[in-house]
């Protein structure tokens, strides 16, 4: 089966997946990293072990997509009393503008506990390519925050209840 027939699977990351999963977040972030000159940002640097803790914690759900058997993108939520946190969304470089993360993003809403009434995200100020994602997807800028010498974008989307449970 080609890419091109071949359809996108979306389901929970379990440890198994762990090696995987680390591969794909620093692939998919070395641009990033390239755009702001810092190699040493957290997706980046998160060893296996710590990532293996993150994936076993309560409050955390990460969701991949995968396309046969190669994990191709992957979103970390967490959750907070009556907020979801988005983090880490990542799709593989040669996967990217195929709506894979679009399709993460979508794909949280059955994690979210009811009482979720509003879903925050952060980005990098100048990752243009995931703001406008964001922007059109509902999320509204909020506020910057420094981080040494990256600052963070934070976006907030607030859930109603009509629409809580169908769209991020």
């Amino acid at each position: 089966m080609n890419d091109a027939t071949q359809a996108t699977r979306i389901a929970l990351v379990e440890d198994a997946h762990a090696g995987e999963l680390l591969t794909l977040r620093r692939a998919a972030f070395v641009t990033e990293a390239q755009q702001y000159g810092d190699p040493h940002i957290p997706a980046l640097t998160q060893t296996l072990t710590e990532l293996r803790q993150d994936l076993a914690r309560e409050d955390v759900v990460t969701i991949g997509a995968w396309e046969g058997a190669r994990l191709v993108g992957s979103i970390r939520i967490e959750l907070e009393d009556n907020k979801a946190t988005l983090g880490r969304l990542a799709v593989a470089p040669d996967m990217q503008g195929r709506g894979i993360g679009t399709s993460l993003l979508f794909a949280i809403i059955p994690h979210l506990p009811e009482q979720v009434t509003e879903v925050w995200a952060f980005t990098g100020k100048d990752s243009k390519e995931s703001l406008s994602m964001y922007a059109k997807h509902g999320f509204e800028e909020h506020h910057d925050d420094a981080a040494g010498a990256l600052t963070y974008t934070y976006l907030r989307r607030v859930l109603h209840e009509v629409d809580a449970r169908n769209t991020p």
